[in-house]
């Protein structure tokens, strides 16, 4: 099971890379575009869409690819960020406060909606910040997979007092506060290194940072890791009150694509409202 998650890793990191790597933004908002019409069928079939899913996914991908030819991924009003981000804390909020048996009482047609609107916003806000340059759209990623990483390991280590055993059993508080503590260690760290010059474009940290002080920032990072949960949280309310494990079998050893972008779905735009490229 290991080698095979490692193997995954190693493919999905050969496929990311190099679209981010290179100037341009289609190649990277063509590999996301696949990426979220797997996961639009993915959330499809979690919300009882049934023979209806696959169209669903096609149908999400098509609608990223309109958005892309229309030029629409560029010069996105914030106000779509900041309603985003409304939308994320009030719903979240609220999805999580009614629990596992509340949402399968959520009307089908907007469960549907609701995952697949998020999905396309999550794909939009990405092909802007990869727009934004390496360093920006990096600088997001890095503070979504390093509150991840931290919180794994300090979860597995100190996690007795469990965060919503209802709903993702394995996660800890004290897998939150390691996360949250990794992320801004990694923020500070990253702003020091724009400091020296040696990045073209500025991270989100470094943004964020000249706008609203160090300070600032660490409130910033310890509220979008705690978005990133409600995010991770939120798919697995959706998983477990369709009686499913993973989000599907797309990615040997690590389930489905909505298992990987999960907490990156709220991050993304609200990072994009709080400080876009410049």
């Amino acid at each position: 099971m290991l080698k095979q998650r490692i193997l995954t890793a190693f493919v999905l990191l050969a496929l990311l890379l190099p679209a981010l790597l290179v100037a341009r933004a289609w190649p990277f908002a063509l590999l996301t575009l696949v990426a979220m019409a797997a996961a639009g069928w993915e959330w499809a079939r979690l919300n009882d869409a049934g023979r209806y899913a696959i169209a669903l996914g096609v149908g999400l991908g098509v609608a990223c690819l309109l958005t892309l030819l229309a030029g629409w991924t560029t010069g996105v009003p914030r106000t779509v960020w900041w309603t985003a981000m409304a939308l994320w804390v009030l719903g979240g909020t609220w999805a999580l406060g009614r629990g596992v048996a509340g949402w399968p009482r959520v009307p089908r047609a907007l469960r549907l909606a609701v995952g697949l609107l998020a999905l396309w916003t999550v794909w939009l806000a990405m092909v802007q910040a990869k727009a934004g340059g390496l360093n920006y759209i990096l600088s997001i990623f890095m503070l979504v997979w390093t509150a991840d990483v931290f919180a794994y390991f300090g979860g597995r280590a100190f996690g007795r007092r469990k965060l919503a055993p209802a709903i993702s059993p394995g996660k800890s508080w004290a897998g939150v506060w390691f996360g949250i503590a990794g992320a801004v260690v990694v923020a500070l760290c990253w702003v020091f290194f724009d400091g020296t010059g040696l990045a073209y474009y500025d991270s989100f940290f470094t943004l964020v940072n000249e706008r609203l002080t160090t300070i600032g920032l660490v409130l910033v990072v310890v509220f979008l890791v705690a978005m990133s949960v409600v995010g991770d949280l939120f798919e697995s309310l959706v998983k477990r009150s369709a009686g499913a494990k993973d989000s599907s079998g797309l990615l040997p050893g690590h389930g489905g694509v909505l298992d990987r972008i999960d907490a990156l779905l709220p991050v993304f735009p609200i990072a994009l409202a709080l400080a876009p490229p410049q």
